[in-house]
Parts: structure tokens; C-alpha cells; sequence
């Protein structure tokens, strides 16, 4: 399925992202649905597929700088029954450098005394706000 075709199925995080972003969960979550019959899972292993080369930024999914891939956080790296702690979206694995310049685009107040666990928490908070004044403005 291509992402114009599915995009109405894609969550609205996703429906205002690259279409890398959105091509990776519809291809992820068909392949596991077709195989396993399971909607639950089929979304959790694509949200984990799109966190290994993505991002949330604000109310949207960017590539990894430098095309760096891997999981964003413990959970992204675990398997089926992963109940870990998961950082929303944010690359927890990143350098403070680069969460301090996310922080930065999203005004996120008291960044410069941060720790990198603040920052991805920081973010985290953020990323959530933007996506909840995007849905109320109509953006899904």
C-alpha cells in the first residue's frame, strides 16, 4: 500500500510526516497483520520499525540526523512481550548535543542546565503538547 493510499490509516503524527515515515508503518503493520492476524501487535513492530529510523519532533516523525538507525529506546529494542519504559518517540540513544538542538527548535524552557534524561523527558512533554494542539486544530 502506498502512503497516499493509506494514508487515512496512518496515525496523524505520521499523516504529517515523510513519506519514508508513513511507507515504513502501513509496510510494517501489513506484513505483520498478514502474517500474525493481530492488529495490536501489527502497530506496536511498525511504530518499533518507524523508531528505528525516525524521530518525533514536535507533532511529527524526522529522519534520524546522518541517516543513523537503530531503536530509540528500550522498548523500541525489545521483541514481542517488551513492556519497557519508552521515551514517546524521542531518540533517547541520541547525543545531548543533538537532544539539546531538538530541545532548542521546540523551546523547551530550561534546556541549557538540563541533564540527557531531562532533556529527553523535556521532549518528550514537548513532542505531546504540539500533537495535542495539532489534533485540536484539525490536523487529526
Amino acid at each position: 500500500m502506498s502512503p497516499a493510499q493509506g494514508r487515512e490509516d496512518v496515525p496523524s503524527t505520521l499523516a504529517r510526516s515523510d513519506e519514508k515515515a508513513q511507507r515504513t508503518y502501513a509496510e510494517t503493520r501489513d506484513a505483520v497483520e498478514e502474517r500474525y492476524d493481530d492488529g495490536s501487535r501489527a502497530a506496536r513492530t511498525a511504530w518499533a520499525a518507524v523508531k528505528h529510523t525516525h524521530e518525533k519532533v514536535g507533532d511529527r516523525w524526522e529522519p534520524k540526523p546522518g541517516g543513523a538507525k537503530g531503536p530509540s529506546d528500550a522498548q523500541a529494542q525489545g521483541g514481542v512481550g517488551t513492556d519497557r519504559e519508552t521515551a514517546g518517540g524521542v531518540d533517547a540513544h541520541a547525543s545531548k548535543e543533538h537532544l539539546a538542538d531538538v530541545a532548542r527548535r521546540l523551546d523547551v524552557p530550561g534546556r541549557s542546565s538540563m541533564t540527557k534524561d531531562e532533556l529527553v523527558e523535556g521532549i518528550t512533554e514537548a513532542n505531546d503538547r504540539q500533537t495535542r494542539e495539532a489534533r485540536e486544530d484539525g490536523g487529526s
